[in-house]
């Protein structure tokens, strides 16, 4: 056992299209295009594809941020090593100590998601089926995940890699479908302000959705906790990440302009997730059999997007494991997959354990929202905190390093554009267009606030008792394995 606990991940098993596929299911284009962008259409109405181009290129400049600390930083901590180099160890814990919890919860979230949409539709299908008959759904799923997991890092990269390239085909055919039958209706005008939704006129509109749509690209990070397990890191995680969100984010405007000018722009405001004004709506209205590759796509994107979540909970867990900030036993791993069977173990029980205790406990759909909210308000927290992060490290290398465009004005920008969405996530009506929260998902502020609080009162432990712990957030391991590289004083090749 202390041999696997103190061991290494193992190490080139997987290249670029895997962990490029990391990231790209961690988006969940399908179910983003079909359940989550749609949100935005109630604010910019038929100029919701100008909304979402908008928010590609917002979050195309936190992207940049994480790509050049991933480049710079290879490591299963991630997000966590970035904080920690580029501000303080101590912030890099907590960023570490929020990231695995919700890191953790997006499985169940998605569970509870797949077992909704199955149980929903093919009630819908055939009214036989209980519609509240959701759970069967979610544990087939939870023991996919579990499958995949527990074979190590090449076999689940490889099943995320396939269910991301069917999904993103489906979608692709549809819209070239939509497309082409939209005809003379076709229109460069949604990438205006003119179809915006009544009461959110003009430029309002188009940033009121942006804000929601922004909420879609959360994942395309999830590539960075692999890189300890990926060829060739430095070069291949920024590749990843950086092509994950301008193309997922390409995705999701040709996607969205193809069901506008179909559907119609000045008609789009009343497009939503469910009936006949949404994607499946649609499929079944017009296309047939196609409704089912729709609905096979969408529930294809909840397990992939699960599958690489598990991947980044667990990593992440591994790598503040090994340097004893979380239980040691997390740290354990596989004989022969070097996988973190333990993290893996915990991943697969939490998701099943907080699907059904939730979802029985108030229902599916509402136990989704409550996850999602604190999911969000924590992950946009995490990408604010990585924008600062990227300027600190670089100022703190030396002016030889900073690159001004990268390192100062796009983390200024990213975290400009983050800060309406953590807003709009945790309900808080600063803008008119901002929903405030009731029960229970107005408790997400309060489960975000008390596990924050408690990693406060470790870290103050572990900074009494074991500083040099804390310290060890900043530990790059694959340059310590490397005697020729000399970046552990965080300085930056020039």
């Amino acid at each position: 056992m202390h041999e696997q606990t103190t061991g290494a991940l193992r190490r080139d098993a997987v290249g670029l299209r895997e962990v490029l596929f990391q990231s790209v299911t961690a988006m969940a284009p399908a179910a983003a295009v079909a359940a989550s962008i749609p949100a935005g259409a109630a604010f910019a109405g038929g100029s919701l594809p100008l909304a979402v181009l908008i928010a590609l290129v917002a979050c195309l400049f936190t992207a940049s941020c994480v790509a050049e600390l991933a480049r710079e930083l290879p490591t299963a901590g991630s997000v966590a090593t970035y904080a920690a180099r580029g501000l303080h160890p101590a912030v890099g814990f907590l960023v570490g100590w929020g990231y695995v919890f919700v890191e953790m919860l997006i499985p169940p979230l998605l569970l509870l998601q797949l077992g909704f949409t199955a149980a929903g539709t093919l009630h819908e299908q055939w009214s036989s089926y209980p519609a509240d008959l959701w759970w069967p759904w979610s544990l087939a799923g939870a023991g996919v995940i579990a499958v995949a997991g527990s074979s190590g890092i090449r076999a689940s990269a490889r099943f995320g890699t396939v269910l991301g390239v069917f999904e993103i085909v489906v979608f692709l055919v549809f819209a070239v479908l939509l497309i082409g039958k939209a005809g003379s209706a076709n229109t460069l005008s949604v990438f205006g302000t003119s179809h915006t939704a009544d009461g959110y006129a003009g430029i309002s509109g188009v940033f009121a959705g942006s804000v929601y749509t922004v909420l879609a690209f959360a994942g395309f990070e999830a590539a960075a906790p692999l890189a300890e397990e990926t060829r060739d890191p430095r070069r291949t995680m920024r590749r990843a990440v950086l092509g994950a969100a301008l193309g997922i984010g390409l995705f999701y405007v040709i996607t969205t302009y193809a069901m506008t000018v179909y559907f119609g722009p000045d008609r789009f405001a009343k497009f939503g997730t469910s009936g006949e004004a949404s994607w499946d709506g649609v499929a079944r209205a017009s296309f047939g059999l196609l409704w089912v590759l729709v609905f096979l796509a969408v529930v294809n994107s909840t397990i992939a997007n699960a599958n690489a979540c598990a991947n980044v909970s667990t990593r992440t867990a591994f790598a503040l494991a090994r340097i004893r900030v979380l239980p040691r036993l997390l740290a354990t791993l596989h004989p022969r997959h070097r996988s973190p069977v333990a993290g893996i173990a915990l991943q697969s029980v939490l998701a099943v354990g907080v699907t059904l205790g939730l979802g029985l406990g108030y229902d599916p759909v509402t136990a989704f929202l409550l996850l999602a909210t604190v999911i969000v308000t924590v992950v946009v927290g995490v990408y604010i905190v990585v924008n600062v992060a990227c300027a600190g490290y670089f100022l703190r290398a030396g002016r030889s390093a900073v690159k001004p465009l990268r390192h100062l004005l796009f983390p200024v920008l990213g975290t400009a554009a983050f800060v309406p969405a953590l807003l709009t996530a945790a309900g808080l009506p600063v803008f008119d267009f901002v929903t405030e929260l009731t029960a229970p998902v107005s408790y997400a502020g309060p489960i975000v606030g008390a596990w924050m609080a408690a990693g406060v009162v470790v870290l103050m432990l572990l900074m009494r008792r074991h500083p040099e712990r804390i310290a060890e957030t900043a530990r790059v391991h694959l340059d310590a394995d490397d005697p020729a590289d000399h970046r552990q004083d965080g300085t930056v090749p020039s």
